[in-house]
């Protein structure tokens, strides 16, 4: 990263600019109030990422054991409720002193249940519903009381925390009623529990949202910034997990595909964390609009990044338990779709935050719908080096496009 831009970043308060709305309707709003320390992330957040990580390698375990379309929704609308969770404790989090002794109880006690719910995910279609259900309840309600405790102390707008408390409470009482049901109905109202529960922040109080809270911006990006290490991490382990399995030694075709999975999972990573991530930070700390545009980039479209690693995760685990096998179209499609899907969140992320279009992360998109197209006839090691061939150069040309941005002060 330019010394520039990291001085320039470093030099600025931690806190968001209010927008004149927010400020003029409630000058007495918890955002108007300035941070006096810079937040980073604390030890026990940590351990409720580590307790996230289990979760998240539950769902990549869920979509690698039914790779196919069905499988693919059913493991999507879990990671819904698993990210929804872990991305409204950031921001409650976020409302609380960094050295809260209830962020630490309430963070330690919701670890507890959503490793339990973890734990159920395998299971959350058939006979553990009901336990996935239920202790995914709790955490979301134990979420809510940290954000009362917030708003206590002055650091939250209760009217907004209030408003989307009634989409909360309506989405959990139809997860557990679909928990109960089976089949169809119980898709059906888990997928309408996820609607109305992500609809409460995103349009029933959007406008009381922007003066819910004054957010300390580096421990916020940061929070985001490793929750996609974690499923970065899971891509890795899916490597080695699908390489361990049945293999008696190291073929040529299972070295090239380990080595070529690697590869990708570094790309996906470079294209986050080389420059992107601190100039996306960079750009919130004086966006006009900062909280809604927070909650746009990082809450709601974070989820297409962090569904296409982990669809990627499922199906290079695939390809290396079978290496010398040609790709099944399912496999081929995860492969190809995971890493196209990583990049269309990528690029929508920026066009939010940065208001930028990528237009090389879309080329690179097009052409992985070709390269799935065309290579049904493709070996696993070569489907592997086409897709890494193409976020190489990706890695390149942002590299030398995002560093004339920044160096022009943009």
């Amino acid at each position: 990263m330019p010394q520039t831009l990291c001085e320039a970043t470093q030099r600025r308060c931690d806190t968001w600019p209010v927008p004149e709305t927010s400020t003029a309707a409630n000058p007495r709003s918890p955002a108007t109030r300035p941070l006096t320390e810079e937040r980073r992330t604390s030890s026990v957040e940590l351990f409720w990422d580590l307790v996230f990580a289990f979760a998240i390698t539950q769902v990549a375990t869920l979509l690698a054991k039914h790779l196919n379309w069905a499988g693919f929704g059913r493991a999507m609308l879990v990671l819904a409720l698993v990210w929804w969770a872990w991305s409204a404790f950031v921001w409650a989090a976020n409302a609380q002193d960094s050295d809260s002794s209830t962020l630490r109880l309430t963070l330690l006690v919701a670890s507890a249940f959503i490793f339990v719910s973890g734990f159920a995910i395998p299971g959350a279609f058939g006979s553990e519903s009901v336990l996935f259900a239920v202790t995914y309840a709790v955490v979301r309600f134990l979420h809510l009381a940290l954000y009362a405790d917030a708003s206590r102390r002055g650091n939250a707008a209760w009217s907004a925390i209030a408003g989307f408390a009634v989409t909360v409470a309506i989405g959990m009482a139809l997860l557990i009623a679909g928990a109960i049901v089976t089949g169809g109905a119980r898709i059906g109202l888990w997928a309408v529990a996820v609607a109305i529960d992500y609809a409460g922040p995103a349009w029933l109080t959007r406008e009381r949202l922007r003066g819910i809270q004054r957010v300390a911006v580096a421990h916020f990006a940061e929070r985001y910034s490793l929750f996609v290490i974690i499923c970065l991490g899971e891509s890795i382990v899916a490597i080695g997990v699908g390489a361990a399995g049945g293999h008696q030694h190291a073929s040529a075709e299972l070295v090239a595909v380990v080595a070529l999975g690697l590869l990708i999972t570094a790309a996906m990573w470079w294209t986050y964390f080389d420059r992107f991530a601190a100039l996306a930070e960079h750009r919130l700390r004086t966006h006009r609009d900062p909280v809604l545009a927070a909650a746009d980039g990082y809450s709601y479209l974070h989820l297409a990044i962090v569904a296409g690693i982990i669809t990627f995760a499922a199906a290079v685990r695939q390809l290396a338990r079978a290496p010398s096998a040609l790709p099944g179209q399912s496999v081929r499609l995860a492969l190809c779709g995971g890493v196209a899907l990583y990049l269309i969140g990528h690029v929508a992320f920026t066009a939010r935050i940065i208001r930028t279009l990528t237009y090389e992360k879309l080329a690179v998109v097009v052409a992985l719908a070709i390269l799935f197209a065309l290579g049904g006839g493709l070996s696993a090691a070569a489907l592997a080096a086409g897709i890494t061939a193409l976020l190489v150069v990706l890695c390149a040309l942002e590299r030398l496009g995002i560093s004339g941005r920044v160096d022009h002060g943009q």
